[in-house]
């Protein structure tokens, strides 16, 4: 599958929408990019460059299991 965007003006948004409904959601799925899409990606961006230049921390699949364990223990009560 591929990804595009496009910048649409207001006057055809709604038939450019319309047209794109048409399909299945496994032909087409239309990405809203509001501020939380904005803002993931922007957090994705970062931690990549964080990996790329070697500055990134990490942790064992053992810290990982206590830090999830705790996590899970904290939200049962």
């Amino acid at each position: 599958m591929r990804t595009i965007r496009l910048r649409i003006d207001d006057r055809i948004y709604k038939n450019l929408m319309w047209f794109l409904q048409r399909f299945s959601s496994e032909e087409i799925q239309v990405i809203q990019e509001n501020n939380e899409f904005l803002s993931i990606q922007q957090y994705l961006r970062n931690e990549l460059h964080t990996i790329e230049e070697g500055t990134a921390e990490y942790i064992s699949l053992d810290d990982l299991d206590k830090e999830l364990e705790s996590s899970v223990r904290k939200h049962e009560d």
